[in-house]
C-alpha cells in the first residue's frame, strides 16, 4: 500500500533529507587519493549523531555500517573499507538517516581525481537520468513512466540498467511501498498522486546489467567488472510538480 503524506510530514521528512544532503556534500569535498571509506563512514556517522539523527543504514536487516560506499564495479550496498581510495576511481556513496520520525536517503557518484571520459560520462548520464525520471514524477502519470525515461536515456547513451536493484517509497519506515523499477515500458502501474514521497535511485553499468552479490551478503559488482554509477534523490509529487527534497538549498 503506497502512505500518502501530509505537507507536515512532507516537511519533516525535507529536515531529514536536507541533513542526509549536506552530509554527502562534506563527504564529496573529502573523496580524493590516499582517503579510505572506512575514514568516510566514520564521519557519515559522526556528523548524523552531531544533528541528533540515526545513521539509517547501520543495524538495517544487519548491514553493519553507515554509509554504502561502492568502488568503481561496486555497484550497491559496497562495505567501507581501509584500502585507500586511488586517483581515477570513482566512488558511490548512498546515505540515509532516520530524525523525528522520517527518513531520509540520497546518493551521489564522485570522481577521485581526475578520471577517464568513460567514468565522466557514465556518472553524467546517470544523474541526468536521474533527473529526466524525477521530471516524469506528476499527477495523473504512471509509475512506469519513470522507469521509462530513465531507461531510454541510459540505454541511448550506450549503457545499462541495473534490473535487480529499484527505488522505493520513503517516510516513517526507510522502503515503503511502492518499489520503483529504473526500467519497463510508460503507462504501467499505479498512477501518481500529490502527497506521494519517493526515493528514485537509477543504477547504472558501463557494460552489460547483470550483478551479483558478493560473500559478505552484501556488496554487489557489476558480472563483467565494468564502472557503475549510483545517483538517489527523495522526491515529493505535489500538486503540479515534484519538488527534490534531498538538497541543501533547495536547488538541485
Amino acid at each position: 500500500m503506497v502512505i500518502l503524506k501530509s505537507p507536515r510530514e512532507i516537511e519533516k521528512i525535507r529536515r531529514s533529507n536536507i541533513m542526509v544532503a549536506e552530509i554527502l556534500e562534506i563527504l564529496k569535498e573529502k573523496v580524493a587519493p590516499g582517503i579510505d571509506t572506512l575514514t568516510l563512514d566514520n564521519i557519515s556517522e559522526q556528523l548524523a549523531l552531531q544533528r541528533k539523527a540515526r545513521p539509517a543504514f547501520k543495524g538495517y536487516r544487519g548491514y553493519p555500517y553507515s554509509l554504502c560506499a561502492s568502488v568503481n564495479d561496486q555497484v550497491v550496498h559496497g562495505f567501507p573499507s581501509k584500502h585507500p581510495l586511488k586517483e581515477g576511481d570513482i566512488l558511490s556513496m548512498d546515505f540515509g538517516l532516520y530524525y523525528d520520525g522520517y527518513y531520509g536517503d540520497a546518493a551521489v557518484t564522485v570522481g577521485v581525481g581526475k578520471t577517464s571520459e568513460l567514468a565522466e560520462r557514465l556518472m553524467k548520464t546517470t544523474k541526468e537520468a536521474l533527473f529526466l525520471g524525477i521530471e516524469q514524477a506528476v499527477p495523473g502519470n504512471r509509475l512506469s513512466d519513470i522507469s521509462h525515461a530513465i531507461q531510454s536515456h541510459v540505454e541511448a547513451a550506450g549503457f545499462s540498467i541495473v534490473r535487480k536493484f529499484v527505488g522505493h517509497g520513503i517516510g516513517k519506515a526507510l522502503h515503503e511501498d511502492p518499489q520503483i523499477p529504473n526500467y519497463g515500458k510508460p503507462g504501467v502501474g499505479i498512477r501518481l498522486k500529490p502527497g506521494m514521497v519517493f526515493a528514485i535511485e537509477p543504477m547504472v553499468n558501463a557494460g552489460g546489467h547483470e550483478v551479483e552479490t558478493l560473500q559478505d551478503g552484501w556488496t554487489a559488482v557489476t558480472n563483467d567488472g565494468s564502472l557503475s554509477a549510483h545517483f538517489e534523490h527523495t522526491i515529493a509529487i505535489m500538486e503540479d510538480s515534484p519538488v527534490i527534497l534531498s538538497t541543501v538549498d533547495g536547488t538541485a
